[in-house]
Order: C-alpha cells, then structure tokens, then sequence
C-alpha cells in the first residue's frame, strides 16, 4: 500500500490539467471533433503557463 503522504503532489497535475482542459472544451463546443482540438490546445497553454511561472520563480529565488 502506497502512503498518501509520500505522493509528490506534482504528478496530480497533469491529469488535473487535461480533466480541466476537456471539461471546459467540452461546455464550448458540441461535438469531439471540436472538442479534443479545443482542449489540447488549453492543456498545452496551461502547461506552458506554468513552465514559464516555475522558470521565472526560480530565476528570481536564485537572484536574491
């Protein structure tokens, strides 16, 4: 049994990120054919978002 607490909550996100992603598609557009385009590119948004936010923290935690 794995120990909840030993879970990097990191590996939470991307799954976090494609359920947002394909629920938020999924209230704009009917249709799969619409929406799997839709959230693959919010889920590549949301992800480069976040690599860039994490980038520029770490250059400003590593300058003072």
């Amino acid at each position: 049994m794995v120990d909840p607490a030993t879970i990097s909550p990191y590996l939470f996100l991307p799954p976090l990120v494609v359920a947002i992603s394909l629920v938020y598609a999924a209230t704009r557009h009917e249709t799969w054919k619409r929406i799997l385009p839709h959230a693959i590119r919010l889920a590549g948004t949301i992800f480069i978002i976040m690599i860039v936010s994490t980038a520029v923290l770490l250059f400003i935690n590593t300058r003072i």
